[in-house]
């Protein structure tokens, strides 16, 4: 029976020509000799910004009652298999009010203050960035950001503001915002392609030939799973099937875009279908997160502004101009519908995340999840009473089966330093915060 002399380290990278590939938590990685649950090493905790643009239709958000005794809203009903690790907050504004702007430039900034210009580009540091610098020690990419629309690089989007504030929540410094990546090919290299090889044409040519990253390690992998478990083996076979299959979905659609486009000079990877671009994006996170690559993601599911339709939930009119309903009844039910599929998408990723092993529980359980968006009634790009949700069982931090209703108007700031102690990664504050934001009661008033 194959068997260990000693402990696999988390972070074993078998590498390959041009690729490394890291494996996912394996009863291998326990210490040597202990018996299975006793002396696991305490799981990674890993978050995760997960954005809704053009704010929410309030009516259909907001849930009933307070503290365990709450009842999902409409929007929030597919996250019902999930309500015992929800934390749903209301009462929260945001720092920093400003159109669109403000809704995604303050989400994880916490700022203040914003540019006054178009060329004026000033917010703060970045939660995700604050953590990306703590776990960078421990992983091969300190965090990913992505999005699923291509970034706007230059000129005003917004308020006659810069796009940057739409089109990011990631901000590595307060000048320094961080582009989201929309190309699944370019995410998917960024985990699997060996960034720390100076060999750059074995690399160039193994991708000219269209070899998949897995074969590159395939020796490497046959050898590994001689000396492990059965167990173990079974997770092996699986992760690198889920690797496999990104791989080709991937190629799939670059193939498919350069015959749609015979035009166009180099293919971006992302599929014409918006479901099918996400499940890749969410993969690549899972995929990213199970294999302790990263532990810090932020994404988008769509930029602020966007004017993206939803024929397939009967909403054929873009999001952006629906958002502002000027509070008519039917409008708002349309956008709702919108806001409801959001959730449904994120439910689904939900299963996904707890259905996978990690340690001694699953992905979920050991991830803080931050939903929702920057502005709450749409029509007026209103800050106040933010949709908020905290997902997720944050390594034993967050306590679920809640909605907490805030009464003082704190600040996302405060929340987000909070996020910060979960996070067991204290700060004294972020952006314009004034404080913690208690989130351990049942209920505020």
């Amino acid at each position: 029976m194959p068997f260990l002399t000693k402990s696999l380290s988390r972070r074993t990278v078998l590498r390959g020509l041009g690729a490394s590939v890291a494996l996912p938590f394996l009863d291998a990685m326990l210490p040597a000799f202990s018996l299975k649950g006793i002396a696991a090493a305490r799981p990674a905790h890993r978050f995760l910004a997960f954005y809704t643009p053009n704010g929410m239709a309030m009516e259909y958000w907001t849930p009933k009652g307070t503290g365990t005794t709450f009842e999902l809203s409409p929007v929030m009903e597919p996250l019902a298999p999930f309500k015992d690790q929800i934390i749903a907050l209301s009462g929260i504004k945001a720092n920093w009010n400003y159109i669109h702007a403000g809704a995604s430039g303050s989400f994880l900034t916490g700022t203040a203050r914003g540019g006054t210009t178009e060329i004026e580009i000033v917010a703060d540091t970045s939660i995700d960035q604050m953590l990306a610098r703590h776990f960078a020690r421990d992983t091969q990419l300190a965090s990913l950001e992505m999005s699923m629309d291509a970034p706007a690089n230059a000129g005003a989007c917004t308020g006659q503001l810069s796009c940057a504030y739409t089109h990011t929540l990631s901000w590595k410094s307060p000048t320094q915002p961080l582009p989201m990546e929309w190309n699944p090919r370019a995410v998917f290299e960024k985990l699997f392609g060996d960034s720390g090889s100076t060999d750059r044409t074995a690399r160039e040519q193994r991708l000219h030939q269209h070899k998949s990253i897995l074969d590159s390690v395939n020796d490497k992998l046959v050898s590994l799973k001689r000396e492990l478990g059965s167990g173990d083996q079974v997770k092996v076979d699986e992760y690198t099937e889920a690797v496999r299959d990104v791989e080709r979905r991937i190629d799939m659609a670059e193939r498919q875009i350069d015959l749609e486009l015979p035009t166009l000079d180099e293919p971006q990877g992302a599929p014409a279908v918006f479901e099918d671009h996400l499940a890749l994006m969410l993969d690549l996170q899972l995929l990213a997160f199970q294999s302790d690559l990263t532990r810090v993601i932020s994404f988008m599911l769509a930029k602020e502004q966007s004017a993206r339709p939803y024929p397939q939930v009967g909403v054929p009119e873009a999001h952006h101009p629906l958002s502002h309903h000027n509070n008519i009844p039917e409008l708002i039910a349309q956008m709702s519908k919108i806001n409801r599929y959001h959730a449904e998408l994120f439910a689904r990723y939900l299963a996904r995340l707890r259905n996978t092993q990690d340690g001694d529980g699953s992905l979920l359980d050991h991830m803080t999840i931050l939903y929702g968006s920057g502005i709450s009634n749409s029509t007026q790009h209103s800050g106040e009473n933010l949709p908020l949700l905290l997902v997720g069982g944050g390594a034993g931090t967050l306590k679920g089966g809640r909605h907490l209703r805030f009464t003082d108007r704190p600040s996302m700031g405060n929340l987000l330093v909070t996020l910060m102690d979960k996070m067991d990664v204290p700060v004294d504050h972020v952006g314009g915060s004034t404080g913690k934001l208690p989130i351990d009661t049942l209920t505020l008033v």
